[in-house]
């Protein structure tokens, strides 16, 4: 068993976490969208259309480096990274994102983010992926010494963003949910949990290693 065999259904019975719907953002404003994004999102709607693969080329990966661009460069985004924590529990597999508070390394370290591209279109059908990676992240910040107060997660299409948080054994599930006709309001969510991950971030434990075997490099 891996991350993609969840639903939400298994990730409340197997990790013993319960979801409810809440408003994670009830006071939230669009922000400014930087012109390049964009430019950017309008060259490569057509595109994306294609294929997941181009959806996620063409329009989750430039509003993620807009998120990063905005917060300073104070996270970091991991592609196609492993996260392989629990394997008695199907804790194991890759994250098609996860973003951490730590300057771009080859080897993972503080994830707050895990992000979760949905397939054929189906946000409900990727919920359960999105918990587990959010219940696995939780853990390996515990090995690593460091365990911020909430981890956050995200069930994205390209053109339709829903967040989670975790607060365990609870999974907080947004109410709303941002679609691409809404950019400001998207890049406005992410500015919200990058700025709650980072206030509540606690440092890795001197010495501190992970084993976790490496995807693709981050982005820098």
């Amino acid at each position: 068993m891996s991350y993609t065999e969840f639903t939400l259904e298994k990730a409340e019975k197997i990790l013993g976490v319960s979801a409810q719907p809440v408003h994670l953002f009830p006071s939230l404003s669009p922000v400014a969208v930087p012109a390049w994004l964009r430019d950017t999102l309008t060259r490569g709607m057509e595109l994306a259309l294609l294929s997941e693969k181009a959806r996620s080329e063409f329009i989750v990966v430039p509003i993620l480096l807009a998120c990063r661009e905005q917060s300073g460069n104070a996270v970091a985004i991991y592609s196609g990274q492993r996260l392989d924590v629990r394997q008695e529990q199907g804790l194991v597999g890759e994250c098609d994102f996860i973003l951490a508070a730590t300057p771009p390394v080859p080897v993972l370290r503080a994830p707050l983010v895990t992000i979760v591209e949905a397939k054929k279109n189906d946000i409900e059908g990727g919920l359960g992926q999105c918990v587990a990676q959010m219940v696995a992240a939780r853990l390996f910040n515990e090995q690593e010494g460091a365990v911020p107060p909430h981890l956050y997660g995200c069930v994205t299409t390209g053109e339709a963003w829903q967040f989670l948080r975790l607060d365990h054994p609870a999974v907080l599930i947004d109410r709303a949910r941002y679609y691409i006709d809404n950019v400001g309001g998207i890049l406005a969510a992410w500015q919200e949990i990058i700025k709650k991950c980072l206030a509540g971030k606690v440092a890795p434990a001197a010495g501190s290693a992970t084993n976790v075997p490496r995807g693709e490099s981050p982005s820098s």
